[in-house]
């Protein structure tokens, strides 16, 4: 199996378990390494609540892998920086594949890499979000929603499930359940089944 390659985008006050919760599974799926990165210049990044963390440069990723945004109280002012979403955008671009958590749906809304696709996000920010892209098509009761090669999540521990999801559907349903047996996680294996919608 060829090395798939989940580039991790962080910025300042990012949401942990929107971060760690995927990097858990993907750390356990054989074939698959994981990046954390930034297009922060100082490459010291600190979470929301104040976990600190080295990470690496932009142009230390394989661009070509997966390209996961994680949400956080940070969203609500990178949504206006033209220069992050610019270059958000061209990551989006050539990404295998786009993951979002949370309010990084918001993030990618606000490039419009997301026009006309479907996508959902975190329950209590759905209306924010919304606001953010109205030419994106906002699904509110699910857990994940997939539309081609975009994968987005609801709230903060709904990363996991579409992370699992998202092995399931590129190598195999054992594959993922195997690594939620591994992290003793149960899976939410129905989309639809969002009990905080």
């Amino acid at each position: 199996m060829l090395t798939i390659d989940i580039n991790i985008l962080l910025f300042n006050n990012f949401e942990p378990l929107d971060v760690f919760g995927p990097m858990e599974v993907f750390l356990h799926a054989h074939g698959f390494q994981v990046t954390l990165f930034t297009l922060d210049e100082s490459q010291k990044i600190k979470s929301y609540n104040q976990i600190r963390l080295d990470v690496k440069s932009v142009s230390d990723i394989n661009k070509k892998g997966v390209l996961l945004i994680p949400g956080g109280p940070a969203t609500r002012t990178l949504v206006t920086d033209t220069d992050f979403l610019k270059n958000l955008e061209s990551l989006a671009v050539e990404a295998t594949y786009c993951l979002t958590v949370c309010t990084g749906s918001a993030l990618l809304a606000a490039t419009h890499f997301m026009n006309h696709k479907k996508a959902t996000s975190n329950k209590l920010a759905f209306n924010w979000v919304k606001s953010i892209n109205t030419q994106v098509n906002w699904i509110k009761n699910a857990r994940w929603i997939i539309d081609d090669h975009l994968y987005s999540s609801s709230g903060v521990s709904a990363g996991i499930d579409m992370s699992l999801a998202f092995l399931s559907n590129i190598v195999n349903e054992d594959f993922a359940d195997n690594i939620a047996k591994q992290i003793e996680y149960i899976r939410v294996k129905n989309n639809d089944n969002d009990s905080f919608a």
